[in-house]
């Protein structure tokens, strides 16, 4: 079943929410931005309006643009191995799915606020929140992220994942820059990762993803300082089991109480083009 719902906004702008079967879509007529449902709500398409073509990665629950969070060894196994305590928005390893509890959608916002799996053992961890807030500005989604915890044990302070993100195979190189004089138009560093895990400091709070023509996906996470990636596979389009993957990292420590909120930016372009768009927003108040 497809469902469209159209709304004309100031300067003549044509904005769009969509619903096709457990997908929701925002469209500017710029870019399309979607979530699935079924999966905490988790954005799992973004391209351009005009083309169809979806830059992220959506294979498995643990893909998407999404919260991951990390605590305490606590005796779970991913795939035979030791695992730490891990809600993620989407739900577990082996497919089992996230607690939806609220999800509005009007033609210019998505909101969800989720209940997570536990990634490797697969429980809901009913002591964590995750919210989402998004909206489009042109060619730039501006995502909020916001994760509560109600429980009692005090994690150690680790590397959190702000968000993780996983883009199509086929955009291959991984663009950032880590000079000493941020924000200056000074040269990007390139390279095209493999696998396992490798880490880098930018001293731009971004990175993007692009194509050998310099054209793709980037997202910038104010605040964060460190950023790991790694690339899996071939390209096999967005559904495919290839994926590029990268991460700005921030450390934090869940303890009682935890309650925070931060912002993301994700757009579509050159690298000129999406590094451009992130100086004019890099100064801009965290959400309330």
């Amino acid at each position: 079943m497809f469902l469209k719902r159209l709304c004309l906004l100031p300067l003549l702008c044509l904005s769009c929410l969509v619903q096709a079967d457990d997908w929701v879509y925002l469209d500017n007529g710029i870019v399309r931005l979607g979530v699935r449902t079924n999966s905490g709500a988790c954005i799992g398409f973004f391209g351009e309006s005009r083309s169809g073509r979806n830059l992220l990665n959506h294979w498995d629950e643990g893909r998407f643009v999404q919260q991951s969070w990390y605590g305490n060894r606590d005796g779970s196994l991913w795939n035979k191995k030791p695992w730490k305590w891990n809600p993620v928005q989407g739900g577990s390893w082996k497919g089992a799915k996230s607690r939806l509890l609220q999800f509005h959608a009007t033609d210019t916002n998505l909101f969800a606020r989720v209940i997570p799996r536990h990634w490797a053992a697969g429980t809901l961890l009913t002591n964590v929140i995750m919210e989402s807030s998004i909206k489009l500005d042109q060619a730039v989604a501006e995502i909020a992220f916001r994760m509560e915890y109600s429980g009692q044990t005090r994690h150690d302070h680790t590397q959190q994942e702000f968000p993780a993100v996983f883009v199509d195979a086929a955009l291959k190189r991984l663009v950032y820059y880590r000079g000493d004089r941020p924000w200056s138009n000074g040269p990007v560093h390139k390279r095209i990762p493999g696998w396992p895990n490798q880490s880098d400091q930018p001293t731009e709070p971004w990175a993007a993803y692009v194509n050998d023509n310099n054209w793709g996906i980037g997202l910038m996470s104010p605040g964060s300082t460190h950023m790991t990636f790694y690339r899996f596979g071939g390209p096999s389009g967005s559904g495919g089991s290839g994926c590029s993957y990268f991460a700005p990292i921030q450390w934090h420590a869940i303890t009682p109480g935890f309650d925070l909120t931060y912002r993301v930016y994700l757009t579509i372009g050159t690298v000129e083009e999406i590094r451009e768009r992130f100086r004019t927003r890099r100064n801009l108040p965290l959400p309330e």
